[in-house]
């Protein structure tokens, strides 16, 4: 089949229902503490647990809520681009076991260092599935270069330092979650004018 003949329709189709997979497993993660402990003990034993679910569903919330975004960009699928999102999904898909092993092992120098390995690689695959839809549609991506370059770094940076200190380093992953809180300014355009011409 011809290049051409292919829509964003299906992929993106797809990639929702393996992101919807990849929430739920996070959440059947979560457990009930042991019925000797008391509510407040329980709550406490469960925090970190709870946290890292918060922490990546907003990660995975944000991805997704980009990934339409950037598909928007896109008429046409190409091979490559199957296969960058395929690798993008895969990466992203890791969340639940890195997720899971702190919530297991608790905050640590070596488990926040994995959970920041696991953040690292949906990042580097969504920054060349980027750059593979916008070179096929001409279109200027969404996301500037600064806040690209401050979340790889932070991203590579919290590495290190959960060797250094584990929370330090979560305050690290935290921060690029809220920096990609905030919307790209074209999509806050596109969205205005979209509004502007319903009214």
């Amino acid at each position: 089949m011809a290049d051409d003949r292919l829509t964003t329709a299906r992929m993106e189709a797809f990639s929702d229902g393996v992101i919807a997979v990849i929430i739920t497993i996070m959440v059947l993660d979560l457990h009930v503490p042991a019925e000797h402990l008391s509510n407040l003990e329980g709550l406490h034993a469960v925090a970190p647990t709870l946290f890292i679910y918060l922490l990546s569903f907003v990660q995975v919330g944000i991805y997704w809520v980009n990934h339409h975004y950037l598909l928007d960009d896109a008429e046409t699928v190409t091979h490559g681009m199957l296969w960058a999102n395929l690798t993008f999904l895969f990466c992203l898909s890791l969340f639940p076991f890195a997720a899971r092993w702190v919530g297991e092992r608790g905050i640590s120098s070596f488990s926040i260092a994995l959970y920041a390995v696991v953040s690292v690689l949906p990042a580097l695959a969504w920054n060349v599935l980027s750059a593979i839809i916008c070179r096929r549609s001409g279109a200027t991506s969404a996301d500037s270069p600064a806040k690209l370059f401050i979340s790889s770094a932070l991203y590579l940076g919290a590495i290190p330092m959960a060797y250094v200190s584990p929370y330090a380093a979560l305050a690290m992953l935290i921060a690029v979650a809220i920096l990609w809180l905030i919307p790209p300014r074209k999509i806050v355009e596109m969205t205005q004018n979209t509004h502007t011409h319903s009214l």
